[in-house]
């Protein structure tokens, strides 16, 4: 199913927040041409999908009344060593993010969630029109929700090491020469490329200020791993400077 025709799906439906307030979708108006236009200017090799372009020109997003405000047009939301190009869905008002990755030929992909406390980051959705069922589902099943589940859950799984990152070396990954120079002398791999939804890395594993590098397009990092050293070894260090 289409963005706009999962976004057309629910606009019937009626919701109940925690404090039993009734609400529905609220449509954000739509994008006119110069919007458009301006909009493809600022994506990779000024491109913009068919579909999403068809639902940008329905609506900018949605208010959803439990989450607050869903745009389509939000682009870039930092953390740019991870996700170089990205669409800013929606925060949770604390600092975290669920962002759709845009990869370098301006397709739209995976949807993630992206948290700093814990650090982690997840596949939430598939894509942007499963993301948008997703927030359904979220508003009628509440804690038994995707949404929630990751939201509440996943990420302190993810916290005490239920995740997919592989030690150098496990696999076989065609990484050029020029890309192998730039990785650092000891790192793991956090490999979603093709794991299902509510799988994730912690992306502070050695460090909020750790070295992370995107590969390609892929939904593959690579990340400095940084040894602790013990009491002997770090003055032995600073004996020979």
């Amino acid at each position: 199913m289409k963005p706009i025709e999962r976004i057309k799906s629910i606009l019937n439906n009626e919701y109940e927040s925690e404090d039993g307030d009734k609400y529905k979708v609220e449509l954000f108006d739509g994008m006119s041409d110069n919007e458009i236009d301006e909009f493809k200017k600022k994506l990779p090799k000024n491109h913009l999908p068919e579909e999403i372009e068809e639902l940008l020109r329905y609506a900018k997003g949605f208010d959803f009344y439990e989450l607050g405000e869903i745009r389509f047009d939000a682009l870039n939301f930092g953390f740019e060593e991870v996700f170089p190009n990205s669409v800013s869905l929606v925060g949770d008002g604390f600092g975290n993010f669920w962002i759709s990755d845009i990869d370098n030929k301006g397709e739209w992909k995976e949807i993630y969630y992206v948290c700093h406390d814990p650090p982690a980051i997840v596949k939430h959705s598939n894509n942007l029109s499963e993301f948008i069922h997703h927030i359904d589902e979220f508003g009628r099943l509440g804690r038994e929700s995707n949404l929630d589940i990751i939201h509440e859950k996943i990420v302190g799984d993810i916290w005490v090491e239920k995740l997919s990152i592989m030690e150098k070396n496990d696999k076989n990954y065609e990484f050029s020469q020029e890309f192998l120079s730039q990785l650092p002398e000891s790192f793991v791999i956090a490999d979603l490329k093709n794991e299902p939804i509510k799988t994730g890395f912690n992306w502070a594993k050695y460090g909020v200020n750790n070295k992370i590098i995107r590969f390609k397009d892929e939904p593959i990092w690579i990340m400095e791993k940084k040894e602790k050293q013990g009491f002997f070894s770090r003055l032995f260090n600073r004996k020979k400077k």
